[in-house]
């Protein structure tokens, strides 16, 4: 639902307000950490997906208790366990946000990192697509094409024989669902996460002790590296989100969807180039076809973003 960390942040558009410089920045470097992450995953093969998923989710809420200690977070977070409402659309969303992860991380272990970038290069069109269902918005018919675009790449790769790509669509749907439930329940990024986490951390725990009375764990004898990367595992997840919530509500809608492009762009660059993973003539074919659909996609809503400004 990714290039180099070294690369400056991105041009701000002519006419830009003052001021867009840090958050930009923070944008920039949040895609970037995200597009790292096969490199993260893959160090980490040995270790089941779930126990990842398991550490990641209980690392998560650690970071998070003390990130949301200050008096603003817990209040917010109070007014949310009072409105049933909102805290079952976040229960929804901590589904939603575990099967993305989940999936994410099955598919890097196992060797398909490049079917993980193309869900996140899809994922922006899903979410049109689920806004017009569930919210009633109204679609351009650039939209619309974008979307059958990328529908012809995904069908593309079935009829070539490469399979339904569903890690790909899991992604793309998973964090699409997310993405609309997060919308729907209009709640910081801070308490929404930890809240998320809370609900989750039950079911991570419980699986956690499981494994380790039936002897499953791999942490204990896994090496230093991968002992490290797990305690981690909830500061690398939380430190992107804060980089990303800070700046989301600070830059203008159009340099934030084209900023989105960064993760699964740096995210196929490291599978290729340093996971040694192969792009197969068919995933070629539809990564061009997406690719077409997302500039029809983002010049669209440049164009509309203007127009609504004038």
């Amino acid at each position: 639902m990714s290039s180099t960390p070294q690369s400056p942040s991105p041009a701000l558009p002519a006419g830009a307000p003052p001021g867009l410089g840090r958050p930009a920045a923070a944008a920039f470097g949040a895609y970037v950490i995200w597009g790292l992450f096969p490199l993260y995953f893959s160090a980490l093969a040995a270790v089941p997906s779930l126990e990842v998923l398991a550490d990641r989710i209980l690392g998560s809420l650690v970071v998070l208790i003390f990130v949301a200690a200050g008096h603003r977070h817990r209040a917010e977070i109070r007014a949310v366990i009072a409105r049933p409402r909102v805290l079952g659309l976040l229960c929804l969303s901590a589904v939603a946000i575990a099967a993305n992860w989940g999936v994410y991380i099955y598919a890097v272990q196992t060797g398909r990192a490049v079917d993980a970038s193309l869900g996140y290069y899809v994922n922006p069109l899903v979410s049109v697509v689920l806004g017009v269902v569930f919210l009633r918005e109204r679609p351009r018919a650039m939209q619309i094409l974008a979307f059958f675009l990328a529908i012809g790449g995904v069908a593309w790769i079935a009829g070539e024989g490469g399979g339904l790509p569903w890690i790909a669509i899991a992604l793309a749907m998973s964090f699409g669902t997310y993405g609309l439930l997060r919308k729907l329940a209009a709640v910081g990024a801070v308490a929404g996460l930890a809240i998320e986490t809370a609900v989750l951390a039950p079911v991570a725990l419980g699986w956690t002790i499981f494994a380790a009375a039936g002897g499953a764990l791999a942490i204990p004898s896994a090496g230093p590296l991968q002992v490290l990367l797990l305690l981690a595992a909830g500061a690398v997840t939380v430190v992107p989100l804060l980089m990303f919530g800070f700046a989301a509500p600070r830059l203008p809608l159009g340099l934030l969807g084209f900023l989105q492009y960064v993760n699964p762009t740096c995210q196929l660059a490291v599978a290729v180039f340093l996971l040694g993973e192969t792009v197969s003539e068919a995933q070629g074919v539809a990564f061009v076809l997406i690719w077409i659909a997302l500039a029809l996609y983002t010049g669209d809503a440049v164009v509309a973003r203007r127009r609504s400004l004038r």
